[in-house]
């Protein structure tokens, strides 16, 4: 009886989180970058980032106060797991709804550093500990990112449409919503302020936000645990797995939603700028926080993880060589393909299919894929 309630939490959580976050965090996010009048491509890649990563943010957070290493890899594994999600599934089903052209020089430029944020992820992860020295590597390098945009734009000029970002905010309000969501929504309509009417309260509606996501993903990690201690798996397959997949399930409906209108670009910006965010400040964050208090290295259980890391990495230098290769152009194909892999992947964590390879860097690293 307890799984039934654990996975009925688990589901009510995610969906929760998904209208707290589609239709009041965004929108306080959306008004806050207005206030500080940043362009639309820095203000995709640090409010709006904030907004789609927040569940696997808070995750991270309260999976670190979990006193089992096994328990706090539940953290890291919903990062990784959920850009393995964003990469293949978000942007294959993008490509599989409508044919799109993207605009190169943002997506190298951001291939390109996500890359390197994996790379810096595995350096970190060799000898199983995290230092406040790695911490701060990840959080400069999210600056170093942010700050490129104006350079990039100088050596690489294309184009942003302005409105295309608060088109991407809009979408899933635009989506008529079942009877469900509509007593959802009327029920948290209690607990927030109408920006329609009171535009100047903003900041209230993010504070509120802030506090009904820091909850809902602590009820998350802590059934998350009970479901993978009743069906006797590691936590971080939970993380990897059921917790990245229904963490990202809106930024995939937002996603599929612009792809039918023709906006590919905004799926793949969406998918990759999102996982530099849940990488360097998923992760790198509550790190940072977590060492200057303890003082003391933090200890984490890298048991499952290198197999999505490695599977992440080639799946993203792939997808990088893909492109070039059809000239920056997503189709039916490309999409299949992404999907196909995304199935492969979960079949491999299920354990029904194992292939073993091993790396000698500073130790030896076996993974399966």
């Amino acid at each position: 009886m307890n799984i039934i309630i654990d996975v009925f939490v688990l589901i009510s959580s995610f969906y929760l989180i998904a209208r707290v976050i589609d239709k009041y965090f965004v929108e306080a996010l959306e008004i806050i970058s207005k206030k500080l009048k940043l362009s639309s491509d820095i203000s995709g890649a640090t409010f709006m980032a904030v907004g789609s990563s927040a569940p696997e943010l808070f995750i991270a957070i309260f999976a670190l106060f979990r006193i089992s290493q096994s328990e706090q890899a539940i953290g890291s594994g919903t990062i990784v797991g959920s850009a393995i999600f964003n990469i293949l599934v978000i942007i294959g089903f993008s490509a599989l709804v409508k044919h799109a052209v993207l605009t190169w020089q943002p997506v190298i430029r951001d291939m390109i550093f996500y890359i390197s944020s994996i790379l810096i992820l595995l350096f970190v992860f060799i000898d199983g500990q995290v230092t406040l020295m790695e911490t701060t590597l990840f959080l400069l390098f999210y600056l170093f990112y942010i700050s490129s945009f104006p350079t990039w734009k100088k050596l690489f000029p294309y184009k942003i449409n302005s409105d295309e970002l608060e088109e991407f905010v809009a979408n899933n309000n635009e989506i008529k919503g079942s009877k469900l969501q509509q007593f959802v929504d009327k029920l948290l309509s209690y607990c927030f302020v109408d920006l329609n009417k009171k535009s100047n309260l903003y900041n209230l509606n993010f504070l509120i936000s802030i506090i009904f996501l820091a909850g809902l993903s602590h009820i998350m990690v802590e059934s998350s645990i009970s479901i993978a201690h009743f069906l006797h798996i590691p936590e971080v397959v939970i993380g990897l797995t059921i917790l990245a997949a229904g963490t990202s399930i809106p930024d995939l409906l937002s996603s599929i939603n612009v792809a039918k209108r023709g906006k590919g670009d905004m799926a793949v910006a969406n998918a990759v700028g999102s996982n530099i965010f849940d990488i360097n400040i998923g992760l790198g964050l509550p790190w940072f926080v977590m060492l200057l208090f303890t003082k003391t290295p933090i200890a984490v259980s890298t048991e499952g993880l290198y197999s999505s890391i490695f599977l992440l990495l080639a799946t993203v230098i792939a997808l990088f060589f893909l492109l070039i290769s059809s000239k920056w152009k997503m189709g039916r194909h490309a999409g299949i393909l992404l999907v196909m892999l995304y199935i492969f992947y979960l079949l491999n964590q299920a354990g029904i299919m194992k292939a073993t390879f091993c790396f000698y860097l500073p130790k030896e690293i076996c993974f399966g894929i």
